[in-house]
């Protein structure tokens, strides 16, 4: 017992001796001119430590400094590269000799960094490592990596204001983030602590601003980091950003195993703008490309009120857009993702068009983006995709499989696309494979083939059964005014298939047919200039009573030629009467052909 009172004392009495050799003997500042000549050496930077330093000891030792700058490379703009105004450390003295460290402080107040990337590719970065840089990593490294401790307490670490300038003198781009304060609350190894900070950035074409807060705690072993509670706070403002200003809230919690090198993030609540998200988020980064698998929810988006208004038509008059040629997107990003993802959503608005209750299933690996499963509910029926981008070439390739069932088709294409064309339910079904991504390049390269059904429909912006009437008028001589009927074709079914190559949609058996009428024949679509062009042949089933026309139609059983022709937003629709005045005269004649006939045989008969 005497002996541990005695071994106490003299560590007492060393301890002292040394803090009164250190106040008396030993001034940090004799050291100024030796700490300046080593990083003159060092890097070539001239370092300027204008405050006196100051020891602090037991029951802590530590060191202040302040009035500290560091200059940029000779000729850069500005001088200094790092300015610090206050800078504090201090470790409790005693836990040391049980391999344990006790901070009690540490504190960093107004530092400023200028990065400055020149005209010619030289940066503040240049020369700061040295020649012997490699060369002392690797000792440096060796002793960290023996060196056990038993313990970490951390009275608080404390960051404020401090300021990054990022100068880009060729494209004389300024770039200013500010962290105006990080704080660690006091933390010690397998207990949880608070954490907070506040952040800004200023930006050519916008400005971000972000505070947040929660607590983390690391384990003993140094294996597991768990953070929980944060929540982070963003807002961003910009000329380029949906209504100019996007607000984001997310609440997280996460856990990260350094010794196996994987995080998950468990996500209970993100907004941004109108839209709210949940979800999971795994990584496995122990891999050479990181292996990331995310399930996602979220509920209603509605991209219209994200995506830029349009310019008014003055506008575009006054400032026309530069004709540029079109390049293909860079996708040689996706061959550094291994990513899974699993994504539902209650309802996607775009372009005015309603989707809900969105399933889908992508898988992105080697360059290859596989949308492996796409089912959404669509106006009042189903969709169904699968698809694939194969971006390991420049030109990426793509090839798709599409399925519609039972989708009212009016309200589909007045909000997709403002052409009130049809009405009726809808299948449609199409494969297509192609290259380039560029719009008009896809459209040329597209390859596809389909087939449609619709059932119980109509074709608007044309009466069929008026234009014949009107024709036959007009073929016995009356030109009395046409009577004025909705422009409205009923018809029980509306089938073809179609083939799609360099741009044009070819469709060589579309067949409506209704209680009056069948019609049947063949036409383009040119989706690049969205011209039509069909060639249909019409004939009556019987009459057209109910729709303005005698019991026994005279042109019943009669082929009528009608074209559609125009555009998709404005078709049109013409009768050929030329054509149907010589079908109706060979009607008519082989009528004549029939009675003569038969009173020949008649008078024949006689005999």
């Amino acid at each position: 017992m005497k002996f541990i009172k005695w071994l106490l004392a003299l560590v007492v009495t060393l301890i002292l001796l040394v803090t009164v050799y250190l106040t008396v003997f030993f001034d940090p500042n004799d050291f100024k001119p030796e700490i300046v000549d080593a990083v003159k050496k060092q890097t070539g930077r001239e370092l300027v430590i204008t405050d006196d330093l100051s020891w602090t000891f037991f029951p802590v030792i530590g060191i202040n400094l302040g009035g500290v700058s560091l200059s940029n490379p000779e000729g850069f703009t500005p001088k200094a590269m790092l300015e610090v105004n206050k800078a504090v450390a201090e470790v409790a003295l005693m836990p040391l000799f049980s391999q344990q460290i006790e901070i009690a402080e540490l504190s960093l107040d107004g530092a400023t960094i200028n990065l400055v990337t020149r005209k010619n590719g030289t940066s503040s970065f240049d020369g700061l490592s040295g020649d012997n840089s490699k060369k002392a990593a690797t000792p440096a490294a060796e002793t960290s990596s023996n060196a056990k401790l038993n313990d970490i307490n951390i009275g608080g670490i404390s960051i404020t204001n401090t300021q990054i300038n990022m100068i880009d003198e060729a494209k004389k781009q300024t770039q200013v983030f500010t962290l105006k304060s990080f704080t660690l609350g006091e933390f010690a190894l397998e207990q949880f602590a608070p954490i907070a900070f506040e952040f800004s950035a200023t930006m050519p074409d916008m400005t971000v601003s972000s505070e947040g807060k929660g607590e983390l705690k690391l384990s003993r072993d140094f294996t597991q980091l768990v953070v929980n509670g944060l929540k982070i706070d963003t807002v961003v403002e910009g000329e380029s950003i949906p209504n100019k200003k996007l607000e984001t809230s997310i609440s997280l919690a996460t856990q990260i195993a350094l010794d196996k090198q994987q995080l998950s993030v468990d996500i209970a609540q993100l907004t941004a703008a109108s839209i709210t998200a949940a979800g999971k988020v795994g990584v496995n980064y122990a891999t050479k490309i990181p292996q990331i698998n995310a399930d996602f929810q979220l509920g209603d988006i509605d991209l219209d009120t994200l995506l830029p208004k349009t310019e008014t038509a003055d506008a575009t008059e006054q400032a026309p857009a530069a004709s540029t040629p079109a390049v293909e997107p860079d996708l040689s990003a996706l061959k550094q993702l291994d990513v899974k993802l699993k994504l539902t959503v209650k309802s996607i608005k775009v372009a005015n068009l309603s989707t809900q209750n969105w399933l889908m299933d992508v898988g992105i690996k080697n360059g290859v983006l596989d949308l492996t499963k796409l089912n959404a509910d669509l106006y009042q029926g189903k969709l169904l995709v699968s698809a694939q981008v194969d971006a390991r070439q420049a030109v990426a390739s793509y090839q798709f499989d599409k399925k519609v069932t039972g989708v009212q088709i009016r309200p589909l294409l007045k909000d997709a696309a403002d052409v009130d064309l049809l009405a009726g339910t809808a299948n449609f079904d199409v494969k297509g494979k192609g290259k380039s991504l560029i719009p008009e390049q896809l459209k040329k390269n597209l390859l596809a083939n389909g087939h449609f059904d619709i059932n119980d429909g109509a074709l608007y912006g044309v009466n069929i059964p008026q234009m014949i009437r009107s024709a036959q008028a007009k073929l016995k001589g009356d030109l009395s005014p046409e009577t004025k009927e909705e422009r409205k074709t009923d018809f029980s079914s509306l089938t073809g298939s179609f083939s799609l190559d360099n741009g044009v949609a070819t469709n060589p058996d579309l067949a409506m047919s209704s209680p009056l009428l069948r019609l049947a024949g063949k036409g383009t679509a040119n989706l690049l200039t969205e011209a039509l062009d069909y060639r249909l042949t019409t004939s009556l089933v019987s009459s057209l009573k109910g729709q303005g026309g005698s019991d026994k139609d005279a042109l019943a059983g009669i082929d009528i030629p009608l074209a559609i022709t125009g555009t998709f937003q404005k078709p049109e629709y013409a009768l050929d009467t030329k054509a149907l005045l010589n079908n109706q005269l060979k009607e008519e004649t082989d009528k004549a052909k029939e009675k003569l006939k038969d009173s020949l045989l008649k008078k024949l008969g006689g005999f």
